[in-house]
């Protein structure tokens, strides 16, 4: 593809958590999310050629991972983002299920302790939701802070994953 255009694979699911978007280049999945559309993918990526393949392997991959949100997975992911933004995704993905980090601990994690709000900022542009598990993340006083599928979704995720919500405070 010489004209600097990608091949993304993608389609809408229905998850336990609600309808998702799954998107899939050939380097990894490069978007999950929550109530979005082919319209809302071509915005997030107007030079890639869409393909509505749901039988994409790595798509399907994606699904059976969404389904045991409670089991570790290392599916490949392909995200676009800052370099402050890959290193919070890429120690989101070092949460194990069934525990949570509140963002400054992540921001401890990837080295800048003052950097608070540019976690909450870079979690909140995650692209990959569940596969890089932003909704592991709370604010420091336990409460579940916001997420973009909403935060029933949120509660729901992790009581899947075996998180006790009853040690944080649903605010």
């Amino acid at each position: 593809m010489g004209n600097g255009t990608r091949t993304i694979r993608w389609c809408v699911a229905e998850t336990t958590f609600g309808a998702v978007l799954v998107a899939a280049t050939e380097q990894g999945i490069c978007r999950l999310a929550f109530g979005e559309d082919e319209m809302a993918l071509a915005r997030h990526h107007p030079l890639a050629t869409l393909v509505h393949d749901p039988d994409t392997l790595l798509i399907q991959a994606a699904l059976l991972a969404i389904a045991s949100p409670e089991r570790a997975h290392d599916l490949p992911i392909d995200a676009k983002g800052s370099v402050f933004q890959q290193r919070v995704w890429a120690e989101l993905r070092r949460i194990p299920p069934g525990q949570t980090r509140s963002y400054a601990e992540i921001a401890a994690a990837v080295g800048q302790p003052g950097a608070v709000r540019a976690v909450g900022t870079a979690n909140g542009s995650n692209p990959i939701a569940i596969l890089v598990p932003c909704h592991r993340v709370v604010r420091s006083d336990g409460s579940l802070g916001g997420y973009a599928g909403g935060l029933e979704t949120k509660r729901l995720l992790l009581r899947a994953e075996g998180v006790s919500l009853a040690q944080l405070t649903l605010l």
